[in-house]
């Protein structure tokens, strides 16, 4: 059987719990083969942001282009994209290959409070990249952002994806890990509210949780499940990561993306 393929468009984290290099290995582990195009080079750890790169719009193209025009991908996973020209450029050659399965992670602020979208840019995400995509998976800060209301309760959560979606004609994973209901996710779909009930695990190092579910959700996708069972067990696969209670760096350090590998390699 022919292996299926999937597109991280995403920046790039040096220690290795989040953006490209998380998303990479939540794809392989769920048994895809990773493709990436670098939207933006960063130096972080778990502590924190020091300093991010921008890739150039015009070399952005050419690594789409390259992926495109040789491994087409059944999935595409859109990460950290923090200028409205470079949501340009993605939004333009995604349109121009027909992709599919495309789910966009919003990345406005990583885990150490840094911010990483300029405000000019969501106005682009909503207008260019979101119409395109299947899913977008904002956390509570992110979907207030979008959706332009306060977000306190469950039925806020049910109410912002509804706008969210509505506006930009996709479905929400709206994730309620933001002190909400700890670890439960609204799936808001075809104008139908789904619930899905996780179970809070005690682990303070949850970097790289956005990048890691949204990889796993469009590797689910590529393999050919429906988005309800793409979610599901994306967040299976997170919470037995995140159980496997892996614990480096200072600050919120990774999860153990590769707590199910087995094998004589991994000995």
């Amino acid at each position: 059987m022919k292996m299926k393929t999937a597109l991280t468009v995403a920046g790039s984290d040096c220690s290795g719990g989040a953006g490209i290099q998380a998303d990479i290995k939540t794809m392989t582990m769920n048994g895809v083969y990773a493709m990436s195009a670098i939207t933006a080079l960063t130096a972080q750890n778990t502590t924190g942001v020091r300093s991010i790169m921008e890739s150039d719009p015009e070399f952005l193209k050419d690594q789409i282009d390259a992926v495109f025009e040789d491994i087409f991908p059944d999935a595409v996973k859109i990460g950290m994209v923090s200028s409205a020209e470079l949501i340009g450029v993605i939004s333009e050659r995604l349109r121009l290959y027909k992709a599919k399965n495309i789910v966009v992670d919003p990345v406005m602020v990583a885990t150490s409070g840094s911010e990483l979208m300029k405000a000019d840019a969501v106005s682009v995400l909503k207008r260019e990249l979101l119409p395109l995509a299947v899913l977008v998976t904002p956390n509570i800060p992110e979907a207030e952002v979008l959706s332009g209301m306060k977000i306190n309760t469950k039925e806020d959560m049910e109410r912002a994806s509804k706008l969210i979606s509505d506006t930009c004609g996709c479905a929400v994973l709206l994730k309620g890990g933001h002190s909400i209901n700890d670890a439960n996710d609204l799936l808001y779909s075809n104008g139908i509210c789904k619930w899905f009930y996780g179970k809070r695990i005690d682990n303070p190092n949850t970097h790289g949780t956005g990048c890691t579910l949204s990889s796993a959700i469009a590797s689910n996708l590529a393999k050919g499940y429906d988005l309800e069972a793409s979610v599901r067990k994306a967040k299976d696969y997170i919470s037995d990561a995140l159980a496997a209670m892996l614990d480096l760096g200072e600050g919120s350090g990774p999860m153990n993306h590769a707590f199910d590998l087995s094998g004589r390699f991994a000995e």
